[in-house]
């Protein structure tokens, strides 16, 4: 972008000062001198313009896959959260489970 706007900025001094050369030195001057350098480097500055863009279509591109990789992994690490919660809460019952078997065994042998 730099080399892009150093660009433009010479157009206008080049513009600037020919039209200086030329004679024109009220007001006008720094009129048309904006407008025929904008007019030029429309034309001229075409291919800076686009590989310019082109870059920050890439940035954009890039950072968007990144974001959704990093929206999947959080998901996937939120699922296997969830499955080993529930993997620990199922050992936890299955513990409860068999120390209420175990204590009603207790229970019934100590009856006989």
């Amino acid at each position: 972008m730099a080399r892009y706007s150093v660009l433009r900025l010479m157009m206008f001094f080049g513009f600037l000062c020919a039209l200086w050369l030329l004679g024109l030195r009220d007001a006008w001057l720094l009129a048309i001198s904006a407008l025929g350098s904008m007019v030029v480097s429309y034309f001229v500055l075409r291919g800076p313009r686009a590989e310019f863009s082109a870059r920050i279509a890439r940035h954009v591109d890039e950072r968007a896959t990144r974001a959704e990789r990093a929206r999947a992994d959080e998901i996937d690490e939120d699922t296997e959260a969830d499955e080993s919660a529930e993997a620990d809460q199922n050992a936890q019952v299955d513990e409860d489970t068999e120390a209420d078997e175990g204590a009603a065994a207790d229970e019934e042998s100590s009856r006989t």
